[in-house]
C-alpha cells in the first residue's frame, strides 16, 4: 500500500497490508491478552494512558508534522488537533472511576443487590482519517481504561500516523498483545470485522456503516456507527451579520470542510440574506490556499484525492445544471495535489444534491428562508441527524427552534464543535451509539446484576 502525501502526489512510503492470516493472529493475542490487562487494577491501566498523553505533550511537533504530510491538514490545525486530545485523555481519566465503581441498589431483608459492570472483551476499532487522533483516542482511550483489549484499523489514509499512534501506546505501559494494529484500505476492515470479536466501533460512510451493520449483525455485538451528516445552520435576522458569517464561514470550511460535523447547508433569514451572503463571500475569498506547512495555509488539499474531487465536481454539475449560482469557486485548483476551491453556491433548493448528500469537502450551499418554521422544516429535510446550529441574538429563540430539529448535538451560536464532557451521538443516517461523555465510556462495559443472599 502507498501513503501518498495528498499535497503533492509523491510517494511518503511503501506499507506492507495486513492479510487475513495476520488479522486473525492479532485477534487472538488481543483475546488471549485481555483478562490479564482487565485484572491490572484501574490505577495502573491509568498510569499508561497519563504516560501516553505526556508521550503525545512531549512530541506534538513531529506528530502534527506526520498528520499535516499525510492527510494534508494545515499545520496549524494538526496542532490544534493534538492539542485537543489532551482534554479527551484528561476526562477519559477523571470519569473512568466513577463509571466503573460497584453500586449497590438494594439492602433489604439479608438479600444485597449490586451492579458490577464489566469489560466487554475485544474491541474492533476501525477508525478514520479526517480527525485520526480524535476519532481513535474517543474509542481506544475508553476502552483501554475499562480493561478490554483493541485491535486497530487507522484509515489507509492516515495510516503513518495510526501506527505512530500505535508506538505511543506500547511505549505508555500497554501491553503489545492488548493494543494490536491491522493496516490496509477497506478490504482489511472488513476481514477484521468479520473475526472474533466482542465489539465493532466503526467511524466513515454511512454506506460503508451499513455494511458493517450487516456484517455484524448475525453474532449480536455491541455495535457503534460514527457516521455522517448534512448538518444545517440557520441564521437568524437578529444577529450580528459580520460576526455570524465570519463564524459559519469557518464551521463549513476548517479542514477543508472534512468533518462529520462541519457546516453543510446553510439558511439564512431573508431581512439578513444580501448582506450575510456579501460577508460571508468576502469571508471565504480571505482563506490561503497551499502548502500545509505554510503557517498562513487555511484550505489544504483533499486527503481521499481523486474520489474526492470527482464527489466534489459532480456536486458543483449537478447544481448548477439545475439552476444555482457559484459565487467563489466551484472546480479543481490548477496544481499539483488534490486541491478544490472553496466553493459557495447560491440558488440552491433540496432537489440538488449539494443540499441532501454528504459533501465532505470545501462546498457549501446557501438559502434564504422567510421564517424560523420554513428554517427548521428545511433543517429536518434530511436522513441524517449529527449537529444543527441556530445563530440568534435570542437564546429563547435559539432553544425553541433547536428543540424541534432532530440532531444528536444542538449548538447556539457556535458549530463544528466537540467536547469530552458531551456525549456524540447521531440519529438517522448519522449512526448508532455514543462515544464520549461518561455514556461514552459506558459504552465500553456490560453491567452484571448480583443478587447476594447471606447464609
Amino acid at each position: 500500500m502507498r501513503v501518498i502525501n495528498p499535497a503533492t502526489g509523491d510517494v511518503l512510503r511503501d506499507v506492507a497490508e495486513s492479510g487475513r492470516p495476520a488479522i486473525a493472529a492479532a485477534c487472538r493475542s488481543a483475546r488471549a491478552a485481555q483478562p490479564a490487562w482487565a485484572a491490572t487494577p484501574l490505577a495502573a491501566r491509568c498510569k499508561a494512558i497519563r504516560r501516553f498523553r505526556a508521550l503525545v505533550v512531549e512530541r506534538a511537533e513531529p506528530l502534527a508534522r506526520t498528520l499535516a504530510l499525510e492527510v494534508g491538514k494545515p499545520i496549524a490545525q494538526a496542532r490544534r488537533e493534538l492539542a485537543g486530545v489532551l482534554p479527551r485523555v484528561e476526562f477519559f481519566l477523571a470519569e473512568v472511576g466513577g463509571v466503573l465503581a460497584d453500586e449497590v441498589v438494594g439492602a433489604a431483608d439479608g438479600l444485597e443487590e449490586r451492579i458490577e459492570r464489566e469489560p466487554l472483551g475485544v474491541v474492533a476499532n476501525v477508525s478514520a482519517w479526517n480527525y485520526p487522533w480524535f476519532v481513535a483516542a474517543n474509542v481506544f482511550l475508553p476502552a483501554l481504561l475499562t480493561g478490554n483489549a483493541v485491535v486497530y484499523k487507522p484509515s489507509e489514509f492516515a495510516t503513518l500516523t495510526g501506527l505512530t499512534i500505535a508506538e505511543l501506546v506500547h511505549e505508555a505501559g500497554v501491553p503489545a498483545d492488548c493494543f494490536q494494529t491491522v493496516v490496509g484500505g477497506g478490504d482489511v476492515g472488513a476481514m477484521l470485522v468479520e473475526e472474533r470479536v466482542d465489539a465493532v466501533c466503526f467511524t466513515g460512510s454511512h454506506a460503508t456503516g451499513v455494511k458493517v451493520a450487516a456484517a455484524v449483525a448475525p453474532r449480536l455485538l455491541r455495535l457503534q456507527l460514527e457516521l455522517g451528516g448534512k448538518d444545517p445552520v440557520y441564521v437568524c435576522d437578529d444577529v450580528d451579520v459580520g460576526a455570524a458569517a465570519a463564524a459559519v464561514a469557518d464551521g463549513a470550511f476548517y479542514n477543508a470542510g472534512q468533518s462529520c460535523c462541519a457546516v453543510e447547508r446553510i439558511y439564512v433569514h431573508d431581512r439578513i440574506w444580501d448582506r450575510f451572503v456579501a460577508a460571508f463571500v468576502d469571508t471565504v475569498r480571505g482563506y490561503v490556499i497551499g502548502d500545509p506547512f505554510d503557517e498562513q495555509t487555511y484550505i489544504g488539499p483533499l486527503a481521499r484525492r481523486d474520489a474526492a474531487l470527482a464527489h466534489l465536481d459532480a456536486q458543483v454539475a449537478d447544481a448548477l445544471g439545475r439552476g444555482a449560482r457559484a459565487l467563489t469557486g466551484g472546480r479543481r485548483v490548477a496544481r499539483p495535489g488534490f486541491f478544490f476551491a472553496p466553493t459557495v453556491l447560491v440558488d440552491v433548493d433540496h432537489t440538488m444534491a449539494v443540499m441532501r448528500e454528504e459533501t465532505f469537502g470545501p462546498l457549501i450551499g446557501l438559502a434564504p428562508v422567510a421564517s424560523d418554521d420554513a428554517a427548521v422544516a428545511l433543517m429536518n429535510d434530511t436522513a441524517y441527524g449529527l449537529t444543527a446550529a441556530v445563530y440568534a441574538n435570542e437564546r429563547r429563540r435559539a432553544e425553541r427552534l433547536l428543540a424541534g430539529v432532530n440532531a444528536g448535538s444542538a449548538y447556539w451560536n457556535c458549530c463544528d464543535r466537540v467536547s469530552p464532557r458531551l456525549p456524540w451521538t447521531g440519529r438517522g443516517d448519522s449512526g448508532l451509539g455514543v462515544t464520549l461523555s461518561r455514556d461514552g465510556i459506558a459504552a465500553f462495559v456490560r453491567p452484571k446484576a448480583w443478587h447476594l443472599r447471606g447464609a
